[in-house]
């Protein structure tokens, strides 16, 4: 199966740049209802890691940011993140994505020189699993 079939693309994705703030992140964060955001650098489109809600929190509590203003004045880039969704190449197979999908909510793609291309989110992943699950049961009638 190839797993382009399930992929949101780039271009329908919300991401967040290396040259962003805090102030920046939270608002893309808001407006889309995301909880965690893929960073990709702004010269050349390379996955650097994924920015949570939680990481977030850290950084405000460490920083004292009591403002919106004083979000803009920390990059996203400082931030020291809890952990990154792994990222897996367009020549995954769809075990890998399952095995990450078990501990993060969406899966970044990458191609061959590590640029993002998408995220494959979890439900679609879960979709993936109900139809087998469906044509096994259907079968075994």
């Amino acid at each position: 199966m190839n797993i382009l079939f399930y992929i949101t693309p780039k271009s329908e994705v919300a991401y967040l740049y290396d040259t962003d703030t805090v102030r920046q992140a939270m608002e893309k964060m808001e407006s889309h209802r995301y909880s965690a955001i893929p960073i990709i650098s702004k010269n050349g489109g390379r996955y650097l890691g994924t920015l949570t809600e939680g990481d977030l929190l850290w950084i405000i509590k460490e920083n004292n940011i009591f403002t919106i203003h004083d979000a803009e004045n920390i990059s996203i880039m400082q931030i020291k993140r809890n952990r990154d969704n792994e990222p897996v190449g367009v020549d995954a197979d769809m075990e890998d994505l399952i095995n990450k999908s078990m501990n993060q909510n969406f899966v970044p793609i990458i191609d061959g020189g590590k640029c993002f291309i998408g995220i494959i989110k979890r439900k679609d992943i879960i979709q993936y699993l109900n139809q087998k699950l469906m044509k096994y049961q259907q079968a075994a009638k």
